[in-house]
């Protein structure tokens, strides 16, 4: 029996309990891990670096390379003189990989807002997979190396991987509500760390067998991942008959739609349904607003700013932190890979409380203040943690906790609120845009910070790369 539409509405503040359908599940399991995958493959770049420097050096320069092959077929197909210049260039390909998607982030949301994001995510997921492929597979079984052939393909891959961030937060909006969306974004989230953590056993498992088999691994895995979301991912509730969120009540109650979740199938009637179904095509339907109008929206220009900042500390933590334990406290390398863990189990746990408190409170910007606060008392003691391994790992997790929380809020739960705000009437057609905008500038930050941040460590020491980060 349908409830009456008074009987439906809830007041804002009700609690965090949401009428969630399957449909919102497949939705929140499918964005998830589409971007899990995405991240795996750019992990596994991470993982192979060593084996992929011995490849392109020669054996006489390279200690670290066995003799497995016949010396001049080893001569004849390595790209630099020694092991140190190949490290070299595998930076420089970071940092071209880290522009050219911060670059396609400003692009891909426009692109997202204007499209279908289905297929914009799955045709980023399966070109990307076929371009790491060529990259690390196919180039060695063809003995094919050209440091210029690998800069255009990583420029490339740049570009493509830049479509899922931007599309998975513009889906996850359009199906959750303002009212539960700090706590779900906060744990979903988390799917850029189970990427890494993925990525890494994956290549582990292959690894043996040469670096070319850890590409062929994870290309295979997200080219799958995106034939599944081309298939079967529901970018919004209008596909199935649901009111998108806002949809379904008059004007008077615009505000109040914004502060809770969606409805599940019980809750709707056959009018309603009926009429939520009709109403998506009509001409009503709202524009894709531009790029400037959405810089120019409250607030998408303070935040952006602001996780450039903390991006920047966190991929500086992602790069530098296992060579900071190694080289600071003289830690072997695996066991410094492994505590550096902890830093991201912190930002996990980070943003799943801090956007549950933000839900209660329904205001996101006093708690990351008072997080971002703690975070600088968290930086500075880290820099002076003990040469122990359990209270670094201890004091590691509370600085993941107050800063890679509140980048995570930004990112996600942030982005979509300021996607679907009054100015734009709620409309999805804004919500890519925004969270392309905030990513993208992110993700200029962190590329532009990790020169600082050499540069600091080898002129002034550690110490004062923490001050930097505290400035940050």
């Amino acid at each position: 029996m349908a409830v009456p539409g008074g009987l439906r509405r809830q007041p804002a503040n009700r609690g965090l309990v949401s009428h969630c359908t399957h449909h919102h599940i497949v939705v929140f399991l499918l964005t998830f891990f589409s971007y899990s995958l995405l991240h795996a493959s750019r992990k596994t770049f991470s993982n192979v670096k060593v084996s992929i420097s011995r490849q392109w050096t020669p054996s006489c320069q390279n200690s670290t390379a066995p003799e497995l092959r016949p010396y001049e077929l080893w001569n004849s197909s390595h790209l630099f003189p020694s092991a140190e210049e190949a490290t070299l260039f595998l930076g420089t390909l970071d940092t071209i990989f880290l522009f050219s998607y911060a670059v396609g982030l400003f692009v891909s949301g426009i692109v997202g807002d204007r499209l279908n994001l289905r297929w914009v995510l799955s045709f980023g997921m399966c070109s990307s997979a076929l371009v790491v492929f060529s990259f690390g597979t196919l180039t060695e079984w063809l003995h094919f190396y050209n440091k210029w052939f690998y800069c255009c393909l990583w420029v490339v891959n740049g570009l493509l991987q830049s479509t899922g961030w931007p599309c998975v937060v513009a889906v996850m909006g359009n199906w959750f509500g303002k009212a539960g969306r700090g706590f779900v974004f906060g744990l979903w989230s988390a799917c850029a760390s189970v990427g890494n953590i993925l990525g890494a056993f994956l290549a582990s498992c292959v690894l043996k067998y040469g670096y070319e088999y850890a590409f062929l691994v994870t290309a295979s895995v997200q080219f799958a991942g995106g034939v599944i979301v081309f298939f079967g991912l529901l970018t919004s509730p209008k596909e199935v008959g649901l009111p998108e969120l806002g949809a379904d009540e008059d004007e008077a109650s615009v505000e109040e739609d914004a502060n809770r979740p969606l409805m599940g199938n019980d809750d709707v009637d056959d009018d309603d349904q009926n009429y939520s179904i009709q109403a998506t095509d009509n001409d009503n339907q709202p524009k894709a607003i531009g790029f400037f109008q959405a810089c120019c929206l409250p607030g998408v220009i303070l935040y952006s700013l602001a996780y450039a900042c903390l991006k920047l500390v966190n991929y500086s933590f992602f790069f530098w932190l296992p060579f900071y334990l190694s080289s600071n406290f003289g830690w072997k390398e695996a066991e410094a890979d492994q505590l550096s863990i902890w830093y991201d189990v912190g930002g996990i746990i980070g943003g799943t409380i801090q956007g549950l408190i933000s839900d209660v409170l329904q205001k996101r910007a006093p708690v990351l203040a008072v997080s971002l606060l703690f975070a600088v008392g968290s930086l500075f003691g880290y820099s002076r943690s003990p040469n122990n391994k359990l209270i670094n790992a201890v004091i590691m997790a509370i600085t993941g906790f107050f800063i890679g929380g509140p980048s995570n809020m930004i990112s996600s739960a942030i982005s979509a609120d300021l996607g679907r705000q009054d100015l734009v009437k709620g409309s999805s057609e804004a919500l890519a845009t925004v969270t392309g905008i905030v990513d993208g500038t992110g993700s200029i930050g962190a590329a532009v910070g990790q020169y600082p941040v050499s540069l600091i460590q080898e002129n002034l020491g550690w110490m004062w790369v923490f001050y930097f980060f505290i400035l940050m």
